[in-house]
């Protein structure tokens, strides 16, 4: 019995020296009875407040149904993730002032409550309680009655939200200022205003068997590949995991590669990089809770592509392309290349400039590659500090630590002039590199470079750089390969690479992503300057 439940559960709260019985596996909590709901108010409410701890964000309102009879009933909501306005006026205040008839059997009196709250979006029928606990924590308002086993939910989901504002990590000079925020129906919103079709299907579903996180994927029905969707809801439903708190949990279980410094996923603040990427075939995983949406499956070249660059003309989005790989081929290698290069090839810098780095290199105690080291690490801690600090006093900490303990190690003879400006340049390529993801991983593999050169030199560098090329080949993202479309070659989707061509030339979609549906434009659009016209 639901009331003998509730019974032992006050008395096990009772009794402090004997240990209560947590979640199983599934997550689901132990304190939820797998009963349906009792006929009797009082004893679903008081299961209420005894499974979720008589929580004060728990909100109760009893009251008596119609103006006339006396059937008892009662609201629950949770303060904070409902709407009050909507819930007091277009379902409390009909049901209040509504003429209820006793005289209905119990389901026509829930079609008859349904009708009347027909200004209230989402109504469903409850009967068990884990479906009425996750409407409920979902920011629905629950009404139960008297004598009545089941409970109407309805959708009444509000609170307070970020408002939609320009995104902090991919700021463009042309385009919108629109980013996306922590509400999922918001997100899915500013997608839906840029594709205005049909085809873009949404399906959500529940991940993390504690927090019970909505998760949804989008796509274009007609242009996604059928076997990528397939494996993005594979991978999504094989997760097993008491908490999803942001997107990253997601990607972490669904990339196809862990153990790489490289992303296999791409993730954005932008709606409408979100929406060109699904115009392309891929699948974008919408999580609750998070600005940041995931997109795959990923290329390599992706992560150096803005949504600027189709905003601009072709010829100055390719020049910017390049300098961006350059930027990133900078941050990889240039502490590697000074070590390697005063090391172990001094004859391939010239003689003046060489002269120059000994005479500065003459009162520094270390190696160049320790020098490198300490001051790379140096750099690492002034940034983390800089990101973790306030705002209105991070970026003075990490531009004046920088000058002063260059300066102050320079003048102090712990390292040369020369190791500052190469470390300098090497931090501004780092920071210049569009995406933050891939950034970091040059980061990381520019220490095991800086490592071979100490060893080798240049041989070490190019060694570094070799294995670094194979193991990108070697990577997949849900099946594509990673270096797609250079590695393998498709002539027909290199256009939109390194470089960019004029805007009427992208006829197809690419083809490694999607395997139908490949036009994306018809031909002859090239523009053409009018005839001139003819003076009689």
């Amino acid at each position: 019995m639901l009331f003998q439940w509730g019974m032992r559960r006050q008395k096990d709260r009772m009794n402090d020296g004997v240990q209560q019985e947590g979640a199983d596996h599934s997550g689901e909590a132990a304190d939820v009875p797998e009963e349906p709901l009792s006929p009797e108010l009082a004893v679903n409410i008081d299961i209420i407040r005894q499974a979720t701890g008589e929580s004060s964000d728990i909100v109760i309102r009893r009251f008596s149904l119609g103006q006339e009879t006396q059937m008892k009933a009662a609201i629950v909501f949770v303060d904070g993730l409902v709407d009050e306005k909507n819930v007091y006026e277009f379902l409390l205040l009909p049901l209040l002032t509504a003429s209820f008839p006793l005289a209905l059997e119990e389901k026509e009196r829930f079609q008859w409550i349904e009708k009347k709250l027909a200004a209230v979006g989402g109504i469903e029928q409850v009967s068990d309680w884990k479906r009425l606990f996750f409407n409920l924590f979902s920011g629905a308002t629950i009404l139960l009655l008297d004598g009545a086993a089941l409970a109407i939910s309805a959708s009444t989901k509000g609170g307070q939200y970020r408002s939609i504002e320009e995104p902090q990590t991919q700021i463009a000079i042309r385009g919108p200022r629109e980013g996306f925020t922590e509400s999922l129906r918001t997100n899915t919103a500013l997608i839906r205003r840029r594709i205005k079709n049909p085809n873009l299907w949404l399906e959500t579903m529940q991940i993390g068997t504690v927090t019970q996180t909505d998760v949804a994927i989008m796509y274009v029905k007609g242009i996604a590949n059928d076997d990528i969707v397939t494996e993005v809801k594979k991978r999504l439903a094989r997760i097993d995991i008491d908490s999803v708190l942001e997107s990253g949990y997601i990607e972490q279980l669904i990339e196809d590669q862990t153990f790489t410094t490289f992303p296999t996923v791409y993730h954005t603040e932008r709606p409408d990089v979100v929406a060109a990427n699904l115009l392309e075939g891929r699948v974008a995983i919408l999580v609750e809770g998070t600005p940041f949406v995931l997109v795959a499956p990923a290329l390599f070249i992706q992560f150096f592509q803005v949504g600027e660059d189709y905003y601009a003309r072709f010829d100055i989005a390719t020049a910017l392309r390049f300098l961006r790989v350059l930027i990133f081929f900078i941050s990889l290698v240039a502490p590697a290349i000074y070590i390697a290069a005063t090391t172990f090839h001094q004859e391939m810098i010239p003689t003046q400039l060489v002269i120059a780095i000994a005479a500065q290199r003459e009162s520094v105690p270390f190696p160049a590659f320790v020098e490198a080291l300490a001051m790379e690490v140096t750099f690492e801690v002034l940034r983390e500090a800089g990101v973790r600090l306030p705002r209105a006093v991070g970026q003075a900490v990490s531009i004046v630590g920088a000058l002063v303990i260059g300066q102050a190690a320079v003048e102090a003879g712990f390292v040369s002039s020369a190791m500052v400006i190469v470390v300098s340049v090497t931090a501004i390529a780092s920071f210049a590199t569009p995406s933050f993801a891939i950034a970091i991983s040059a980061r990381l593999i520019r220490f095991g470079l800086m490592f071979l050169a100490a060893i080798l030199g240049f041989y070490g560098i190019m060694m570094g750089l070799l294995i670094m090329v194979i193991h990108l080949c070697s990577l997949r993202s849900f099946g594509v390969p990673y270096m797609s479309p250079l590695a393998p070659l498709i002539p027909s989707n290199t256009g939109d690479t390194l470089f960019r061509v004029p805007t009427w030339m992208f006829r197809e979609r690419p083809r490694l992503i999607n395997q139908k549906n490949i036009v994306r434009q018809s031909g002859g659009q090239k523009p053409q300057p009018p005839a001139p016209s003819r003076q009689g």
